[in-house]
């Protein structure tokens, strides 16, 4: 029997197809802000939402083309507010099997009346009633006829990426890729910040909660949560022992070659993952060896040589504001924050860096899984422009790197031209050569790419989201002939 307080979920998750596939709001942010203005709602509820609203979405191009076969008047031409109910509708009818069919259709009228669209509840009802009745029977794009409509209707991904994919993956890789993509669990991904607490402790703590936790694929201090309510009121969040972030970008923090008193400078550092995770590891480098010798420690134990800097930056307030946030409630204290665009030169860093991370923005066409929207907001086009504003960035940042210091360029997509091509890139037109990093990969992404200096992670090799990561070593200009 579904809780009445549904009704108000149902509603909240229309207000939020809105905002998502009709004003081009980011998922995330918008799931994010519903749900802290309406905490009264129950665990259940907040659950039936939440799956309401990404798993509508994610199938939405599939939606579509099922509504449009029983509607006179297609899904593009629709009025928002009914378009999104009928998408709701439908998704509960096609995948929420505890949802009752009759329940769907009954609690669409009553959203389309209650938004005042009386004279619609007809339309609305009969479209659903016969998504009801003939569910089983709906024919899908042949496969055989037209693969790309097949696979564009089938795995709800637009037809142009589709066609990328299967250019650069070719038939049965891209499948997998898409497959993979509606398959990805919905767990939530941590990392445990190993200065702060141990494992073990981080574990108990979150059990004791009632936490769902499953180790990580790739890295011991990944952890997988599922089974609680807000994320906020677990101790090991509050107390700053844990990260959100995915296992695939924990890579970056796993590849960067620290020292003691590294001077590390993370280019696009929002919301910091990357730049705290490297800043916990050299306060993990600090803590191991203050307990072998206990010289060097000053008064206060802060910033002291062996700990090393990273430096956080990015191009807005608002996004420096995510890194403070994260900084804050963590505790982690060797990171500095700089409202910083990178595709203008610092000064004073030139030459300076250790390390630089270049974590730069890109299509996104690796996160699809998590970010379901990404896919109805990246055009074709985008490609070719984010893959030139990303050596725009690297022609500035890479100056950072002292000689014999180390870049790190990475990304979320899975787009050659954003990743494979600009490695050759770097090679050719910077003072830089690739590394291996095969030591310091899992061991499941171990004898692929990485004596060549990076990897591509495909969604399907272990249900995380695509990634991309390259290392290089800088040399003085007079060995680059």
């Amino acid at each position: 029997m579904e809780s009445t307080e549904n009704i108000t979920a149902r509603s909240l998750a229309l207000d939020a197809m809105i905002r998502i596939m009709d004003r081009g709001e980011y998922s995330d942010k918008v799931l994010h802000e519903i749900l802290e203005k309406n905490s009264q709602l129950s665990k259940r509820d907040r659950a039936f939402f939440t799956r309401l609203v990404q798993g509508t979405t994610e199938r939405c191009l599939e939606l579509d083309y099922i509504i449009d076969r029983y509607a006179k008047t297609p899904v593009r031409k629709m009025k928002p507010t009914v378009r999104e109910i009928l998408r709701l509708a439908v998704y509960q009818i096609m995948y929420m099997d505890q949802v009752p069919e009759s329940a769907a259709c009954n609690e669409a009228v009553k959203l389309t009346v209650a938004r005042k669209l009386m004279p619609l509840k007809n339309f609305v009802n009969g479209i659903l009633r016969n998504v009801a009745r003939f569910r089983e029977d709906i024919p899908y794009p042949s496969r055989k006829g037209n693969p790309v409509k097949h696979f564009s209707v089938w795995y709800s991904m637009p037809e142009w990426i589709v066609e990328h994919f299967l250019r650069e993956y070719g038939d049965k890789e891209t499948e997998k890729i898409l497959q993979s993509f509606l398959e990805r669990e919905n767990a939530t991904t941590v990392r445990c910040n190993l200065a702060q607490a141990s494992r073990e402790q981080i574990v108990s703590s979150l059990e004791k909660q009632g936490v769902q936790v499953e180790m990580g694929r790739y890295f011991d201090y990944a952890l997988h949560l599922s089974g609680y309510g807000r994320l906020t009121e677990l101790e090991a969040f509050e107390k700053g022992w844990i990260q959100v972030q995915d296992e695939s970008s924990m890579l970056v923090g796993q590849l960067a070659e620290l020292k003691p008193g590294s001077m590390v400078i993370d280019v696009c550092a929002a919301p910091g993952g990357k730049s705290l995770h490297v800043a916990d590891r050299l306060l993990q480098m600090e803590s191991a060896a203050m307990t072998a010798d206990r010289g060097g420690e000053t008064e206060n134990g802060e910033n002291t040589p062996q700990a090393g800097m990273v430096w956080a930056c990015d191009i807005s307030k608002e996004k420096v504001a995510l890194i403070r946030q994260n900084v804050i409630r963590t505790g982690i204290h060797n990171v500095k924050l700089k409202k910083q665009d990178a595709t203008i030169l610092r000064e004073e860093w030139t030459g300076k860096a250790d390390l630089v991370i270049a974590d730069l923005p890109c299509s996104g066409l690796g996160v699809m899984g998590n970010k379901s929207d990404i896919k109805y907001k990246t055009k074709e086009q985008d490609i070719s422009s984010l893959a030139n504003q990303q050596k725009k960035i690297l022609s500035v940042v890479s100056q950072y790197v002292k000689p014999g210091g180390m870049l790190l360029y990475s990304t979320c997509t899975i787009a050659r031209k954003e990743n494979e091509d600009n490695v050759h890139w770097i090679e050719e037109n910077l003072q830089f050569e690739r590394v291996s990093i095969e030591k310091d990969l899992p061991e499941i992404l171990k004898h692929k790419t990485g004596l060549d200096g990076y990897i591509q992670i495909l969604p399907q090799m272990a249900g995380t989201d695509g990634f991309f990561v390259s290392a290089f070593r800088r040399f003085p200009a007079s060995e680059k002939a």
